[in-house]
């Protein structure tokens, strides 16, 4: 057989996701938000996979089958109009309950949201039904619908872009933190599985030569796992997955659906990557070893935090701290308010400062993200053992990637090749020592850190060249989106310091409508 090309797979994946998506626009007439199509993607693309893993030939099976021949791909197939709906129902009902599997992740709460039997029919037969979705090209499979997640993100009637990570900022990070095949792998609040995938595929393209089929095994059947609140979102996610040659049918599933501050972790990795949800304040106080006690009505406690706050984001930092086993490392993005925020945000910063490494900061442009006016950061940092005396970060290299950079969702998207300078200078796998100053590349030790006022570590110190020279003016709506997006960030940065000082927030004051100039 002939192999496929690099630009081959491009053009099928394009045709294919293209394909996909066309047939979204039909079910838009039926009343389908594009996050909803995907959902119900998923459900056929699981029952087609696996009638075709257990057609063939080559596999053996266990003697009990993925799904029941009573609501398998097969028993729908062979029906039409109201009988296929009424029989769709009773899959997805019947399916439902089988939950800790990836079965019972992907048919959650699930529901038929095609009313129109002939829309439905459609689906099953010219679209899921006429693909090979297991023979071979998982990766175009895999990328497909990734693409069709990605373009599901840019819905923002329904917020799906909050569960969407941009690929280039995963894989800039990815390329860093160089994933082993010894390590695992985890990220709390997994959306899609964005960072999951891409540290397998990387893992699966420097080193799959050498592994041994048992740890070619293992890598795909529990050292990569995930969480996610939404329950709509983890079956996405662990589609995302299997399509992605990542965990079994019929297995335990990589993907665990709750709520990841209830609780201390039961399991430790030696890598996280992770961009927890947007949005500051939640309505659940976890409340740490300081055992400060704060007005709201639900809590959950957690020894292993020093910090009580109701700042999501500072509690993801501190699960995450508790999440890494020793030497473990951490990739995490977080907005500006978890840099220079007091009362927690202090403790917190101290802890990371002296309990670990923190040994870069990441300034990540406006414009990237579906969620508009978020000035976020990505805060690369590992766990070291207790020292005697003096903090376990010596020196944090702050990386500006934000000082007169500008992008848009749909003009000036992020590109992986406009991190290159970023991760050159990074210098993975590298010492650190080895590390060179520039223009947009600053040192700063620990003893400078810990003298600013609150640990603020939200530092700057480069000038936008645009205010400098009326050459290099932005067009207005470039400006225009800029405005709205500074507005955002400021909005949100002024409700953190409200809720700090011990004020009443509404929930949401860190919202504003995005524009559509982008």
């Amino acid at each position: 057989m002939t192999p496929v090309t690099t630009a081959q797979a491009h053009a099928q994946t394009n045709a294919l996701v293209a394909k996909l998506w066309n047939y979204c626009n039909v079910l838009r007439d039926n009343g389908l938000s594009t996050i909803e199509y995907v959902e119900q993607l998923s459900y056929l693309l699981f029952l087609k996979m696996a009638d075709e893993i257990a057609s063939d030939p080559f596999t053996e099976h266990e003697a009990r089958p993925v799904v029941p021949s009573a609501y398998d791909w097969q028993s729908l197939v062979q029906l039409k109009g109201l009988a296929l709906e009424g029989h769709y129902r009773d899959i997805l009902t019947a399916l439902a309950k089988n939950p800790g599997t990836t079965l019972g992740t992907i048919f959650a709460k699930s529901q038929n949201r095609i009313t129109e039997p002939a829309l439905l029919e459609k689906l099953v037969v010219d679209l899921i039904g006429k693909e090979d979705w297991t023979i071979q090209g998982t990766d175009l499979k895999g990328d497909a619908y990734e693409g069709l997640l990605a373009k599901g993100a840019e819905d923002t009637k329904t917020g799906a872009g909050q569960y969407f990570t941009p690929r280039a900022l995963i894989d800039a990070m990815v390329d860093v933190m160089q994933p082993r095949p010894e390590d695992t792998i985890t990220d709390p609040a997994c959306g899609t599985g964005g960072f999951l995938i891409a540290a397998h595929s990387y893992i699966r393209k420097h080193h799959m030569q050498n592994l041994s089929r048992e740890q070619r095994l293992a890598l795909g059947s529990g050292k990569i796992w995930g969480n996610e609140l939404v329950t709509g979102t983890a079956r996405l996610a662990a589609m995302n997955m299997l399509l992605h040659g990542i965990g079994d049918a019929d297995g335990p599933s990589l993907i665990t659906e709750g709520d990841a501050l209830a609780e201390q972790p039961s399991r430790h990795a030696s890598l996280v990557l992770a961009n927890p949800p947007f949005g500051k304040k939640s309505a659940i106080t976890v409340i740490g070893t300081d055992g400060k006690a704060e007005k709201e009505d639900i809590s959950y406690e957690r020894d292993d935090f020093r910090a009580t706050t109701t700042n999501k984001q500072l509690n993801f930092l501190q699960h995450i701290m508790s999440l890494m086993e020793m030497n473990g490392r951490a990739a995490v993005v977080l907005p500006d308010n978890v840099l220079f925020e007091g009362g927690a945000g202090e403790k917190v910063r101290r802890r990371l400062l002296d309990d670990f490494d923190l040994h870069t900061i990441l300034r990540l442009p406006t414009g990237i993200f579906y969620a508009g006016g978020v000035k976020a950061n990505v805060l690369f940092f590992e766990k070291k053992p207790p020292r005697s005396e003096g903090a376990n970060t010596s020196k944090l290299w702050v990386y500006d990637f934000r000082t007169g950079k500008h992008f848009t969702l749909k003009q000036h998207p992020l590109r992986r090749a406009d991190l290159d300078e970023f991760v050159e200078a990074y210098l993975p796998g590298k010492p650190r020592s080895e590390r060179v100053e520039t223009e947009r590349f600053k040192a700063f030790d620990y003893d400078e850190l810990i003298a600013r006022d609150k640990v603020n570590l939200d530092i700057t110190w480069m000038k936008d060249p645009a205010l400098d020279d009326a050459d290099t003016l932005l067009p207005p709506e470039v400006i225009a989106q800029e405005i709205v997006e500074d507005l955002q960030a400021a909005l949100s940065e002024f409700a953190a310091i409200a809720e700090a000082l011990g004020g009443e927030v509404p929930a949401d004051a860190d919202e504003i409508q995005p524009t559509e100039t982008d």
